[in-house]
This record gives C-alpha cells, structure tokens and sequence, in this order.
C-alpha cells in the first residue's frame, strides 16, 4: 500500500471541534488531511485536490452525508466515503452501503477504528487498480488465436498456431483434458486459407464403434436396418474444410485403417456403399492420452500415429503456468458478469492467490466453471475466498477439530479491534447480506431485533 503521507484524507463536518479532532487524530497517523465545513465546500476541494477517503458526517444543514455521499461517487466512483453520526441508525447504515459508502461509524470515534477503516478503504481503491491493470494486460494479449497467456510455453503454442494455420499439415493436438485443445483446433481452422469452408467436430470417445464409423463415413440407405435413406458422413460435411477429430487417441483399432486411408489418399466409401469418395479436408486430431505408450501397447496404429503427428502441439498444464491464472480469471469473470448480468468488477488479493495456488487438476475448464460458479452466487462487487469452493478458500482442519461449515461466509477483522467495533461490523455486515431486513439479520445472528438497535442505534437518533 502506498505510504500514509500519499494518501489524501478529507473530512467534512459542520461542527467545528469534531472537525479538528477528527484532523489530529488523523494526521498523527500519517495521512495528508483536508477539512471542510460543509458538502458544498467539500466538492469544490476535491475537484482541485482529489481525495482517496472522504469522510463525512452525516447529519449536516443543507447536503447532507448520503447526498454527499452520492455526488462524490457520481463524479469519481474511485473516493471511497465513510460515513460518521453521533448517534447510528440502523436504517441510515443500510442506506449508506447500498449508496456505496466503504463505512458507517459512530462517536465517539477511537483513533484505532478511523486509522484501519482509511486502511481497508485505501486498500479497496488499490485493489480496483489492481483490477483495471489487468483488465489492460489480459486485453493486450487477446489476439486471433483465442489462446490467452503469457507464460513462455504459451506463446510458443501461439506463434506455432500462427505459422501451421496456413498450411495444409495434419496437427496433432496434445495435453490433459481441459487444456484447450478444441479453442487451439478452431484457432487453426480460423487462420486457415480454409476458413470460409466448414469446420466440423467429432468427440471420437462419445460414440460406439459402429455409429462412429457412420458419422465420420456416412452410410447408404439400407446399409443396416433403420437406414431408411442415405447420409452424408463428417468428412463429406467437412468438404474444403476443416475436421476436429477430438479424442483419436480412443478410435477403435478396426477402424483406425480408414482414417489411415483417407490421410493418405484422401479417399472414403460410406458404410454399405461401393461409391469412392474424395474428401478435401484438412485433418485436426486431439488426445489427452499418450499415443506412443499406446502404440508400444499395440493400442493405437504406430503408422497412423506418424500420419497424425506432422505439426504436434503440446498444451501445458494449467498448474505449470499458474501465472495465467489471474489473467484467465479475469476473462471468465468478464464474460460471465455480462452473461449473467451480474455487477461483479474483479478479485480480491486473496482469492486471487487461493485461484494462483491450487492445481487445478480440471485445468483451464474447472477454472472457467469455478469462476462462472462464483459470478453467479456472489453478493458483492469483488470475488472474495468466501465466494469459491470451500476446499478452494478453507485451510485444512487439525485432526480433532470440529470441521467449517461449508461455504460459511468470512468477515475479516484485524487483530486488536476494540470488541464494541467488531460487534458493530458484524452486525453491518449481516444487514447487508439480509438486504436490510433487520428481522433476518436477527435471527442469523441469534439476537432479538431490539439488540440491533442497541448496538447501532435507536432508528429516530440525530448526528
């Protein structure tokens, strides 16, 4: 975080005595502070001396707190507001948040609470930075490939990409599943100088032998029974074309010669058919298995293996280039945020290091489906721990130990928080999450309703 001198605090207060207090207390921590007496004084500094904190009372004569509180986020969303009151409301803390005020707090104010509330305000702004940088980054590495990274074994997947693509070469596709071998297939046929052909796919471990040899040869009416009238197979379909063959690794052994025949002399006949056919296709095959094992196992055609691996791309492991992570998050929470229509802007420092350590044994789709996941049951702007799996954000419990509700949400409060100040928050924070429905905040918290006002405040109290 930047040094407290950097970080330009302004207080806004009517009464004068609780403004200079509120500067001493302040500037004995460091921080550059402004005061103004009213709203209106406020905005004009700021708009000559941009603040990072503003806070303010929030009772004052003619603007007050939440319209004050609106107008700074109206013109700079970035100025984190804190809001103060001699005496809390529960209602008036709830409109606060929902405005996006960063925090409510109550006089008499301790010097410890003002000091990390600036903190964790400052740390907010540093993190939405955090966040439009890589926005920039992950939108500078967006090219014609699809293929995002920029770990070395990544860009040399994209600059093969680049140079195979015009040709005609047959390219094996490698890697654990989840790696992105059809995004790098479809990436091949998009630069082609067949582009403007078909590109048509077949998982060759979806289907049994026989319905296989149908849908890449096609068959003629009567060829077995239900074969009431001629169809066309994908190497017909895929005519000036491209065809994924994702999977070869598990073509069945009788029918490997065929693929073999049609890579060599380009020429097919449907099943029951006698008719030779040509087939101009450009051939791309992938595999998370390893073929020259499978060879050596007389599983798989050592000719056909050879036949295959002209242009051999090799997909790393998503846990051997977990620097991508954070830029591959970014991107699925983009597309997922406006898929869903969901107000969700980026990551928190720590989820973005639990997403950064784990293996990801699913690779690039598990991260694609933990991030849609989290998108979609988040409460909040920023993806926190609490939005992941809870094997992803919990450590491991000692033996012995009662184990963590799963996905029970996470308040963090420094240690050295006065008890009354973690109270409060607490209670903040289960207010939100309720959506200001202070009965259900209640009951969550396992308190009457009355002990939210009392420890907030009484609902007609005056700042």
């Amino acid at each position: 975080m930047r040094p407290n001198s950097e970080i330009h605090v302004m207080v806004v207060d009517d009464k004068r005595g609780s403004r200079e207090a509120l500067e001493k207390m302040i500037a004995k921590e460091g921080f550059r502070v402004s005061l103004a007496h009213d709203a209106e004084t406020a905005l004009e500094a700021i708009e000559r001396d941009p603040a990072s904190v503003v806070i303010t009372d929030l009772r004052m004569p003619g603007m007050d707190g939440i319209r004050l509180l609106k107008e700074v986020k109206r013109r700079n969303p970035r100025t984190e507001v804190i809001l103060i009151s001699g005496v809390g409301t529960v209602e008036s803390a709830v409109e606060a948040m929902r405005e996006g005020a960063y925090d409510f707090l109550t006089k008499p104010l301790e010097r410890v609470v003002v000091r990390k509330a600036i903190e964790k305000a400052v740390e907010v702004q540093e993190l939405m930075r955090e966040n439009e940088d890589l926005r920039a980054q992950l939108q500078s590495l967006r090219d014609e490939s699809g293929f995002i990274g920029n770990h070395p074994s990544v860009r040399a997947v994209k600059e093969l990409v680049r140079q195979v693509a015009p040709t005609s070469a047959t390219v094996l596709i490698l890697g654990e599943s989840g790696t992105g071998k059809e995004l790098v297939a479809s990436a091949i046929h998009s630069l082609s100088e067949r582009r403007s052909g078909p590109y048509i796919k077949l998982n060759c471990a979806a289907l049994p032998e026989t319905l296989l040899e149908s849908e890449l040869f096609g068959y003629e009416r009567g060829a077995f029974t239900g074969a009431a009238q001629r169809k066309e197979g994908r190497f017909r379909l895929a005519h000036g074309g491209t065809l994924f063959l994702d999977e070869i690794g598990d073509m069945p052994l009788v029918l490997q010669p065929k693929i073999l025949r049609v890579l060599q002399e380009g020429e097919f006949e449907r099943v029951g058919g006698t008719e030779t056919l040509k087939a101009d296709v450009r051939i791309v095959a992938s595999t998370n298995r390893d073929l020259e094992r499978a060879v050596a196992e007389r599983a798989f055609r050592e000719d056909l293996y050879y036949r295959l691996n002209v242009i051999r791309v090799q997909l790393p492991a998503l846990r051997e280039r977990r620097g991508d992570v954070p830029l591959l998050a970014e991107h699925f929470l983009q597309r997922f945020a406006a898929k869903n229509s969901r107000p969700v802007t980026g990551f928190s420092r720590e989820a973005v290091a639990i997403l950064s350590n784990h293996d990801w044994p699913g690779n690039v789709r598990e991260l694609e489906n933990t991030v849609e996941r989290a998108v979609v049951l988040s409460r909040g702007e920023i993806l926190t721990p609490e939005d992941l799996p809870s094997h992803f954000a919990r450590p491991q419990k000692p033996a012995g130990e009662a184990p963590l509700p799963p996905e029970a949400p996470v308040l963090t409060i420094p240690v050295g928080t006065p008890l009354a100040e973690i109270e409060r928050r607490v209670i903040l924070e289960t207010l939100r999450r309720a959506g200001g429905d202070k009965s259900e905040a209640a009951r969550q918290l396992g308190i009457a309703t009355r002990t939210i006002y009392r420890k907030i405040g009484p609902p007609d109290g005056r700042g």
